[in-house]
């Protein structure tokens, strides 16, 4: 299908049985007649400047058929009956319409540059903060491609990380509040407000749905150990579908409950760990060992089951496949929640570490990316 009409190619249209035929070169495409009555661009079918539809479905008749058709230059001028309602639409249009919008299909697997093993995306990319706010594309361009930014020389302000948000997007309140403090609590509601490693998992996976983006800003990190890690669980279930189809199968069909409690907030949701879209592609995973509740099965289908999910494990688990990398004082990352799981190694209670986050949802920042990389 092309995407461009050059300049020498031949255009013809006819109707056929009350549809559009349409030939550009040695490209043919046949559009429903009602498709294209509800594409009409026309004032009188579009708000002018926001393009809009001024319509609904049932104010179309139900029998819409193309009367007429002709090419006017790199125009396509139509007349529908039974209503006498004539549109123009741009030959280039309608030969690229079967393609998604740009950036529309950034959430799946094949949008994404998967790393298997962390030497991939190494050495390490760090945006400075002042170059970041000149030209935050190439950043954000990373989070897309590669699930991940690190900025530098962030200010260690606290509540910076909601600023650092806003630049692309919206800030998502949670449970936690807007921002929530990562540091060592004496009764603390969540693992990471202990210095106790943390394996790879998934934010709040017991939302729905799960919070898309992950910032997190170091405020003062002056204590041992606690360094960060990421890994690609796109990447591992793209593997695991590779080497053990069944085990993925099952991980892509079987519903499993995450769920939180505590004082102020009861949640859960049902999903499975491997979520797939509707061209069976990878778009979401949900993982996180301390809020899954596994389904009760048949004992054969149980084992089966769990087998699967340890395989699943290992990869993600295998040492070669974590990114590992501190975060010092003004260091901020961005992160895809519903493709990277991030992780932390254990660090002293002493010395002082100080995290604040926040979520957003990757919907603004693909909008902000679109808008940066158009001007």
């Amino acid at each position: 299908m092309y995407s461009h009409v050059g300049e020498n190619l031949s255009v013809s249209a006819l109707v056929v049985d009350g549809d559009l035929h349409l030939r550009v070169g040695d490209t043919q495409v046949d559009i429903a007649a009602i498709w294209l009555r509800d594409s009409c661009p026309c004032p009188e079918s579009r708000g002018v400047g926001n393009g809009q539809k001024l319509f609904n479905i049932v104010d179309l008749p139900a029998d819409t058929q193309v009367e007429r058709v002709r090419i006017v230059g790199r125009n396509v001028e139509v007349e529908f009956s039974p209503d006498g309602h004539r549109g123009v639409f741009d030959v280039e249009d309608l030969i690229a319409a079967d393609a998604p919008p740009r950036l529309a299909d950034a959430r799946s697997e094949s949008a994404k540059r998967l790393w298997r093993k962390a030497s991939e995306v190494s050495p390490l990319q760090w945006s400075a903060w002042s170059d970041y706010l000149a030209d935050p594309a190439p950043a954000l361009r990373a989070v897309v491609d590669e699930g991940f930014a690190l900025l530098t020389g962030v200010p260690t302000e606290l509540g910076q990380v909601v600023a650092v948000a806003e630049t692309f997007g919206f800030v998502r309140k949670t449970n936690y509040g807007t921002i929530f403090d990562v540091r060592v609590e004496e009764n603390p509601v969540n693992l990471a407000f202990t210095g106790l490693a943390i394996s790879p998992h998934t934010d709040n996976p017991y939302r729905d749905p799960v919070p898309t983006l992950q910032l997190l800003h170091c405020i003062h990190n002056s204590t041992v150990g606690g360094e960060s890690g990421l890994v690609d669980g796109f990447a591992a279930a793209a593997t695991l579908r590779e080497k053990d189809p069944r085990a993925f199968d099952i991980l892509t069909s079987t519903p499993v409950t995450f769920r939180f409690d505590s004082a102020d907030a009861h949640l859960s949701t049902v999903a499975p760990m491997i979520t797939l879209d509707h061209s069976g592609r990878i778009c979401e995973i949900r993982f996180n060992n301390r809020s899954m509740v596994a389904p009760r099965l048949e004992p054969d289908v149980s084992r089966e089951f769990y087998n699967a999910y340890r395989t699943f494990a290992e990869l993600l688990y295998a040492p070669d496949a974590q990114l590992n990398f501190q975060l010092d004082a003004g260091d901020c990352l961005i992160f895809d929640n519903t493709r990277l799981l991030h992780a932390r190694t254990a660090f002293a209670a002493t010395g002082g570490r100080h995290l604040q986050g926040t979520y957003a949802d990757l919907d603004g920042l693909l909008s902000a990316l679109h808008i940066h990389e158009e001007n």
